[in-house]
């Protein structure tokens, strides 16, 4: 069989032992054993990468774990905003939406996107439209209710404050999810999905769609899947300075993200993390927060399933 491998990630953030249960430890595992699981089967039968991807984000944004999909947190208003993107990386295709509510499995509608229409990204009513052309799956708000995100709510209801899930006894569900992919053809593929931060404004994008700063794949280098506090990463272009440091310094992944997340993002004060797999398929991850939820396995490795700072 031919090399492949997938990571996963679930959220970047002040993770901390003992902040978690164990109850609360094994649901988190469970949950991205079963992403994992999931996008690794594809692969082996010679699904393409951009197909595991979709399909192991689509079983993170189905669990109310993560702030994605069902597990969104909630806007200024109440309401749940949710951006999504993805990105294969043999011609460069993209696909990407921003600020849709109702809508269950947001990277599916970025793939539409990507493979059915003439554009990179559509938000808001526009994508709305399309993804009723599209025959994607809806939701009533009910679906998208969680009690914990909405105590997170609570706490900053009325004010301009934001409250990331980055932060210290915030770590019961926390973040972004992502996903990259090298399948059994040699194409790299990468997606991330989200639904923000907590009391963001109506109306507010993070990195997570956009192209080259949450999500970017390229089979001449890599495939990134970033999560953490997304104006930084757009500020820094996170994911496309990694292939560029690659490609025109070559730097292995390994380095590149390391200098990309620990050097130049911190320097920009910010923090997150990040997956990747490069066009030999060798894994990548770094974040420099204090854990960050995550998943890989390859060909020729065991698996790994992991949350703190080993």
């Amino acid at each position: 069989m031919s090399k492949i491998a997938i990571a996963i990630h679930g959220g970047a953030g002040t993770v901390l032992k003992k902040y978690i249960t164990t109850e609360q430890e094994a649901a988190y595992k469970k949950a991205l054993k079963q992403a994992l699981d999931v996008g690794y089967a594809a692969l082996e039968q010679n699904k393409t990468a951009v197909d595991a991807v979709e399909l192991s984000i689509i079983e993170m944004e189905n669990s109310p774990l993560f702030n994605a999909g069902k597990g969104a947190v909630f806007s200024n208003k109440g309401t749940h905003e949710m951006d999504a993107s993805i990105m294969e990386g043999k011609t460069l295709y993209a696909g990407a939406v921003a600020l849709v509510q109702s809508i269950k499995n947001p990277i599916s509608l970025a793939r539409l996107i990507m493979d059915k229409s003439e554009h990179v990204m559509l938000a808001g009513e526009g994508a709305i439209e399309f993804a009723k052309k599209m025959k994607c799956k809806f939701e009533q708000d009910s679906y998208f209710y969680d009690e914990f995100r909405y105590q997170q709510w609570l706490e900053v209801k009325g004010s301009d404050k934001v409250q990331l899930d980055h932060s210290v006894n915030k770590n019961k569900k926390i973040g972004t999810i992502g996903a990259v992919a090298f399948d059994a053809f040699g194409n790299l593929a990468a997606g991330t999905s989200t639904g923000g931060v907590t009391n963001k404004k109506i109306g507010r994008i993070g990195d997570s769609p956009i192209i080259g700063s949450g999500t970017y794949a390229n089979n001449l280098t890599c495939a990134i899947s970033c999560t953490g506090t997304g104006e930084f990463f757009m500020r820094g272009v996170v994911a496309y300075d990694i292939s560029c440091l690659m490609e025109y310094k070559g730097m292995s992944i390994v380095d590149a993200c390391h200098e990309v997340v620990n050097n130049k993002l911190l320097k920009l004060g910010g923090d997150g993390g990040l997956v990747g797999v490069d066009a030999c398929g060798n894994i990548a991850i770094s974040f420099n927060t204090e854990g960050m939820y995550r998943a890989y396995k390859q060909s020729d490795k065991s698996e790994v399933i992991a949350i703190y700072k080993d």
